[in-house]
């Protein structure tokens, strides 16, 4: 009985060592198998074609647009009217409740506008725009279906644009959640030159003629420049501005940009950091209206020069990034608009350094502002006939 026993318990040990080495073998084969490598899409190369479809026409002056969270399209009208475009619908409904103060004399009006990054809970609205007299506000306010509410001004000018020009004015919300609001020189007119009356760029204790950078309400932050001469921070970012109407971060960089008009000839493309002093009215590559030369071209220490410059001059406006896979080589690129010349431009840009150039639309009308939208369409405002265009891709 003891050796049956003991065959017995030989025989199950081994039943039981091939069950353990079979579920070895099982449990090495598994973690074994090559797995299957990840699926990656190319980027889509080549020239894309592209599809434009005119959305709005007979509005006026569009000047500034931007998008609701919902698709909805806010724009503004020089005029003075604001009004909203229900993409579902293809409804047009003017907004209620803006101020009667605002004046469209001249380059002024109601210009620019932008949707607060926290829209989705505050429902702010940011808008520039100039008020009787020539002074230029930046303001914001809450939108409650099609009524403007909590108008809430955050900075008007200290002194006017006597002769209604060169307000410039654009606003963007920086990746550093900052609000940045470009502004011309204003004052009594555009002369350049070491001896010219009009010093408003170069002047520390004024806001024309700078890039300003500051909180959603309006206050200074901490890190701002602090700016030679100065003992305290101001909204200051940079100056020495003529008039920049034209303003976009790059979505790879962070880098900011800008465009600006010149006078006779020397229309700029500018990157902007803090601090810098971009030398209006003392430097130009360009000359004023008269023909009088401002400046031995634009490089003395202290003095940014201009990344890029056109002459003659093509009068610059709206500015923005392509950054939508479906633009395949465009991809990356920057688009600007030309008010003097009819023309969108797209600007190849390497590493932050701008290069050939293509004219996307000519013949068109004025260029008044181009932006790029959600689901990867770009915008843009044309004046003749008061358009709005979309641009696809594919």
């Amino acid at each position: 009985m003891t050796t049956n026993y003991s065959n017995s318990f030989t025989r199950a040990l081994f039943i039981k060592l091939q069950f353990v080495f079979l579920l070895f073998l099982f449990s090495c084969s598994k973690n074994t198998e090559p797995q299957s490598p990840p699926i990656i899409t190319p980027p889509l190369t080549g020239t894309p074609v592209i599809t434009i479809t005119t959305l709005l026409s007979n509005q006026g002056i569009i000047w500034g647009f931007d998008f609701l969270p919902n698709g909805n399209l806010l724009f503004t009208q020089k005029t003075g009217t604001m009004r909203l475009y229900d993409t579902t619908t293809l409804s047009n409904a003017l907004i209620t409740g803006l101020p009667s103060t605002i004046s469209a004399a001249g380059q002024g009006g109601l210009l620019d506008l932008v949707i607060s990054p926290d829209y989705a809970t505050s429902r702010t609205v940011y808008v520039t725009y100039c008020i009787t007299g020539g002074f230029l506000s930046l303001a914001r306010f809450t939108l409650n279906g099609t009524a403007a509410t909590n108008w809430q001004v955050l900075h008007t000018t200290e002194s006017a644009s006597t002769w209604n020009g060169h307000f410039g004015s654009r606003i963007a919300f920086g990746p550093d959640g900052k609000l940045y609001w470009s502004v011309g020189e204003g004052g009594g007119g555009s002369l350049g030159g070491a001896s010219s009356p009009h010093q408003n760029g170069q002047r520390l204790n004024t806001l024309w003629g700078k890039i300003h950078r500051m909180n959603l309400d309006g206050t200074i932050p901490a890190d701002n420049p602090l700016l030679p001469g100065q003992t305290v921070r101001s909204t200051i970012f940079s100056y020495g501005h003529r008039n920049p109407q034209g303003m976009a971060f790059e979505p790879t960089s962070n880098r900011l940009f800008v465009n600006e008009h010149g006078p006779s000839g020397g229309c700029e493309l500018n990157r902007v950091q803090a601090g810098e002093n971009f030398g209006w009215p003392l430097y130009s590559t360009g000359v004023n209206y008269d023909g009088t030369t401002i400046s031995n071209g634009h490089n003395a220490p202290g003095i940014v020069a201009p990344l890029k410059s056109w002459t003659p001059a093509l009068a610059p406006a709206g500015l923005t990034f392509i950054n939508h896979a479906s633009f395949r080589d465009w991809n990356g690129n920057l688009l600007m608009g030309s008010l003097g010349r009819r023309q969108l431009l797209m600007i190849r840009m390497t590493n932050g350094v701008p290069g050939t150039e293509t004219i996307l639309l000519e013949n068109n009308g004025r260029i008044r502002n181009v932006k790029m939208g959600p689901a990867g369409k770009i915008y843009v405002s044309v004046e003749d006939g008061g358009r709005l265009l979309s641009l696809t891709a594919k």
